[in-house]
C-alpha cells in the first residue's frame, strides 16, 4: 500500500519549505533513517530522513516551495504503481529577478546574476572551507541559483592539480587589482588561509615587475571609490528581523540583572573534568550548569515556562530549554527537551550535539521544536551584560555574560573570586517583576551551590 511522504513542519513558525535537492533517485529502496532530501526554510537548511520503508518516488521536482504537510512523494511496495490521478512532476518556473535589482557576479562570461546575500547550503559552505574553494565566485546550479555541495565539488575537481587540490581563492576585488597592475594571478604566491590570494600578494607580485612605490601607486590609482554595501533583509536575516520586531511590539518586555559568584561552579567543573574525561563523558561547560539551574528553577516558577495567547497564560507541561547558537547568517535555537529531568552529564552531551548540529546544518527537525524557555550567552564575545529579546511564543529568556575576575570582602580582607552577570527578560503580561526577581535569585543560588 502506497504511503504518502509529507513535507515536515520545522518549528511552529515555519510557513513554507523549499525542496533544495533530492538525495535519492526515484525507485530507490529506503528504510527509516535514510536521507531523502535537503529542505531549506527561511530559518535553517536540514537533511530530512525517511520515516518508513519502501521504494521512494518523489511527487514534485526539486526547487518547489510548499507549505508544511504538502504531499512530496510516496513509499511504495515492490511492483506497486504510483497512485492514479497523481500529478506529474513539473519543473518549477525560474525565480523572477527584477532587472534593476540584478548584479552580475564577477567570474566567467555568462555568469549567473545574483542579488542580495550569497545563497549557499550550510553543507556547501562547510565543504568549500574544507577544500579551500572560494564560494563567492561559484555559480549555483541549485534552485534559484543556490550554491549546492555539487557545485563546490565540481569547482575543487576543476582546480589546477586535479581533484582534491586546493585552488587559489581570488576575490573579485583582488582579481580587479591584479588586472589593473598587470599581474598574472597564476604566478602569484597565495599567503591567505585556504589558498586565498590577498591584496598584499598581488602587491608583492607587482613589485617584482616595477619599483614597489610605483606598483603601490598603480594599485591605489586603479581603486575606485568604495560603494555602500546593501544587505537585503531576506532569508534567515529577514525572518530574525521580523520575529524580533514582532516580539518587542507584541510583548511588555522588562529586563532584570544580578551577579552570581561562580567559584563553586568552576571548582565543580574542574573536579568533573578530571573524573569524566577518563570515563569518556562530555565535560560540562558553564553554560550546561546554567541550563540545568534554569530548568530546576522553572519547576518552582511555572509562569516563566509559558506562552500568552487567546487572552490567557498557557503554562507548558514540560520544561524544554532552547540554546541560542550564533551562525554566520543568523541565529538558531535548538532545544534540550525535558531539561529539568536530565542529569548534568546528559545535558552536557545533548548541548554539545545540538550546537554541533546547528553549526554544520545537520540539526534534526525535532531538535528545533518545542522550546518553552531560552538561554542566550554572549560571554565568549567578552560581554558582561545585555538585554536579550524573548523568543516569540515564550515569555522569558535568560542572558548570560562572561566569567570574569572580581573581589569579595571577608571582613577587611579582599578575596579574589569569579563572577558572571545573569539577565532575565520577561513578558510583564505573564509575570510581575517580583516573580521574575525571585526566579533569578533561585538560579543564582543553584549556581553558587551546584551539584552534578
Amino acid at each position: 500500500m502506497a504511503v504518502e511522504v509529507l513535507l515536515p513542519k520545522l518549528g511552529l513558525t515555519m510557513e513554507t519549505g523549499l525542496i533544495e535537492e533530492w538525495l535519492v533517485p526515484p525507485g530507490t529502496p529506503v528504510k527509516p533513517g535514510d536521507l531523502l532530501l535537503r529542505l531549506a526554510t527561511d530559518k535553517v537548511d536540514v537533511e530530512v530522513e525517511a520515516e518508513g520503508a519502501g521504494l521512494f518516488h518523489p511527487a514534485v521536482q526539486s526547487g518547489v516551495e510548499l507549505p508544511p504537510g504538502a504531499l512530496i512523494g510516496w513509499l511504495l511496495e515492490a511492483g506497486e504503481e504510483v497512485p492514479s490521478g497523481a500529478a506529474a512532476l513539473e519543473a518549477p518556473p525560474p525565480p523572477h529577478i527584477p532587472a534593476e535589482a540584478q548584479t552580475p557576479v564577477v567570474g566567467e562570461p555568462g555568469a549567473l546574476t545574483r542579488t542580495g546575500r550569497l545563497f549557499a547550503s550550510p553543507n556547501a559552505r562547510r565543504v568549500a572551507r574544507e577544500r579551500g574553494v572560494g564560494i563567492a565566485e561559484l555559480n549555483g546550479t541549485g534552485p534559484g541559483g543556490r550554491i549546492i555541495t555539487a557545485d563546490v565539488l565540481d569547482a575543487a575537481a576543476a582546480a589546477p592539480g586535479g581533484p582534491g587540490a586546493a585552488p587559489k581563492v581570488v576575490s573579485p576585488l583582488v582579481r580587479r587589482d591584479a588586472a589593473a597592475a598587470g599581474v598574472d594571478l597564476s604566478a602569484v604566491v597565495a599567503t591567505g588561509p585556504g589558498g586565498k590570494v590577498l591584496r598584499s600578494d598581488v602587491l608583492a607580485a607587482a613589485a617584482k615587475q616595477a619599483p614597489p612605490a610605483a606598483a603601490a601607486a598603480k594599485l591605489a590609482s586603479a581603486a575606485p571609490a568604495p560603494a555602500a554595501q546593501v544587505i537585503p533583509l531576506t532569508g534567515m536575516r529577514g525572518v530574525i528581523a521580523s520575529r524580533m520586531h514582532a516580539s518587542l511590539r507584541e510583548m511588555a518586555q522588562l529586563t532584570l540583572g544580578t551577579e552570581a559568584v561562580m567559584d563553586a561552579a568552576v571548582a565543580l567543573r574542574a573536579q568533573l573534568k578530571e573524573q569524566w574525561q577518563q570515563a569518556g563523558i562530555p565535560v560540562p561547560t558553564i553554560t550546561d550548569l546554567i541550563v540545568r539551574a534554569a530548568a530546576l528553577a522553572l519547576r518552582d516558577h511555572p509562569r516563566l515556562n509559558a506562552s500568552v495567547h487567546d487572552n490567557a497564560i498557557h503554562v507548558h507541561p514540560e520544561i524544554n530549554v532552547g540554546l541560542a547558537v550564533a551562525l554566520d547568517d543568523g541565529l538558531m535555537v535548538p532545544v534540550v527537551k525535558r531539561a529539568d529531568q536530565l542529569p548534568l552529564s546528559a545535558i552536557a552531551a545533548e548541548s554539545r550535539r545540538l550546537a554541533q548540529g546547528a553549526r554544520t546544518g545537520r540539526v534534526a527537525l525535532t531538535d528545533l521544536e518545542g522550546g518553552t524557555f531560552t538561554v542566550s550567552t554572549l560571554g565568549s564575545y567578552g560581554i558582561d551584560f545585555f538585554t536579550p529579546v524573548i523568543t516569540p511564543g515564550q515569555v522569558a529568556i535568560l542572558g548570560v555574560g562572561r566569567l570574569r575576575d572580581s573581589v569579595r570582602w571577608e571582613e577587611t580582607v579582599p578575596v579574589r573570586t569569579q563572577v558572571l552577570t545573569l539577565s532575565i527578560t520577561f513578558d510583564h503580561r505573564a509575570v510581575d517583576g517580583a516573580g521574575a526577581a525571585v526566579f533569578l535569585a533561585e538560579v543564582r543560588e543553584l549556581l553558587e551551590g551546584p551539584s552534578a
